[in-house]
């Protein structure tokens, strides 16, 4: 008599290959289930991928500008009025030792900006007017994009120049030999336009005068012992020393202003930046939400998918259990291709939230950046969800007996 031998394993290849006919008798229905899988790992690879790359670029360009920049503003006093720097408070915040260097504006509040006489005194377009120092530009670290800044000479005289908000609002692009803006009931010559000033965007939506033509031109001034005096300052800009912009944030509003250090705002334009990183990332929850209900509807489609073949394949898993399959076998096979299925969506899904990343990346100029838990984390989901939604059709498909299932032949 005989004995009676175990059934064979099957090696792992040969389990795929069994596990891979499924999907390949059935390629469209295949190909739309997976499309499920694939959209949610795409949405969470590309969420965690552009937040990633957009903090980096967030933090290049932080270190490009520096995170050693204070402002000191003019609040507002006791009695709920705006309040003003003294004349002299830039050159106070000078003298402090950890200082390297300090600029100011100074915000003239009677006079608007418009592209001629012509236009509508409501139509202000939301463009302030602003005396500038002439060291503005390298202290909060901007450039001209076009034309000129201002100079000891230009300084003196009607002429302006633009941030780049306000030069979009007012419809300039570039400056051209005798441009003019009407500027507080005259014309002002536009010298040139900056390019955006990340850590002082209130500068971006102004219009740029020197002190001495704001005096002459737009009574803007102030009286010192009976002479008529330049300003005053709104905002100062001040570099410190890195190592110790905490210590000059401490003493910078009772520096600019001694007598009432409550009315003067300080902050660091860079923490700010930090500030708007973080609330930005808070979507990134919204996103990864959607991604993960994209999920479950792609895991309810291989559920589905597998069921349905369950039901279709009665006669080849009859076929199989005449043969010598095991229980564990078809339950493999069927766990297998449900894990496969899943295994194509999710490879297909981290594919294209990659290359969604690498496209807005690099046009924006950032470094393409995709966490490792972005790729390995849609991967290992698709894996698991494709798990759990074949393990109760693998079940199913298990418990049928051979004579059942032939039944359907």
């Amino acid at each position: 008599m005989s004995a009676i031998t175990a059934p064979a394993r099957l090696r792992f290849g040969d389990q795929a290959r069994v596990a891979s006919i499924g999907i390949r008798a059935r390629k469209v229905r295949a190909s739309l289930t997976a499309l499920g899988i694939a959209i949610g790992v795409a949405a969470i690879v590309a969420v965690l991928g552009l937040s990633s790359s957009s903090q980096a670029g967030l933090l290049a360009e932080i270190d490009r500008l520096g995170t050693n920049l204070l402002t000191a503003t003019n609040g507002q006093s006791f009695s709920g009025q705006t309040a003003r720097l003294p004349l002299s408070a830039p050159l106070r915040v000078s003298h402090l030792d950890a200082v390297e260097r300090v600029a100011h504006v100074g915000t003239v509040g009677t006079a608007k900006v418009y592209r001629s006489p012509l236009i509508p005194s409501v139509t202000t377009n939301a463009l302030q007017v602003k005396a500038a120092s002439l060291n503005l530009l390298e202290v909060v670290a901007t450039t001209v994009a076009t034309g000129r800044w201002l100079n000891p000479a230009t300084a003196t005289e009607p002429v302006v120049v633009l941030g780049s908000t306000a030069a979009r609002r007012l419809g300039f692009d570039r400056v051209y030999p005798g441009q003019r803006i009407w500027l507080g009931d005259q014309w002002f010559y536009v010298a040139g336009i900056l390019k955006p000033a990340t850590l002082a965007s209130e500068i971006d939506s102004s219009a740029l005068v020197g002190y001495p033509a704001a005096q002459r031109y737009l009574n803007y001034a102030s009286i010192v012992e009976g002479e008529v005096a330049n300003g005053p300052p709104s905002t100062l800009y001040v570099r410190a020393e890195t190592s110790q912009v905490g210590t000059v944030q401490g003493l910078l509003a009772q520096t600019a202003n001694p007598e009432a250090p409550n009315e003067v705002d300080v902050s660091q334009p860079s923490a700010a930046l930090t500030a708007r990183a973080a609330a930005e990332g808070a979507f990134n929850t919204l996103f990864l939400g959607l991604g993960a209900v994209a999920l479950v509807v792609g895991a309810v489609g291989v559920a589905n998918i597998m069921i349905i073949s369950v039901l279709e394949r009665r006669s080849e898993i009859g076929l199989r259990r005449a043969l010598g399959a095991t229980r564990r076998q078809i339950r493999s096979q069927f766990l297998s291709e449900a894990i496969m299925l899943a295994f194509l969506g999710g490879a297909v899904g981290v594919a294209a939230g990659v290359l969604a990343t690498m496209v807005y990346a690099r046009t924006k100029g950032w470094e393409v950046v995709v966490p490792v838990e972005a790729w390995a984390g849609g991967i290992g989901s698709a894996i698991a969800i494709g798990a759990l939604a074949g393990l109760i059709p693998a079940l199913r498909a298990a418990r049928l007996s051979p004579t059942d299932a032939l039944r359907t032949v």
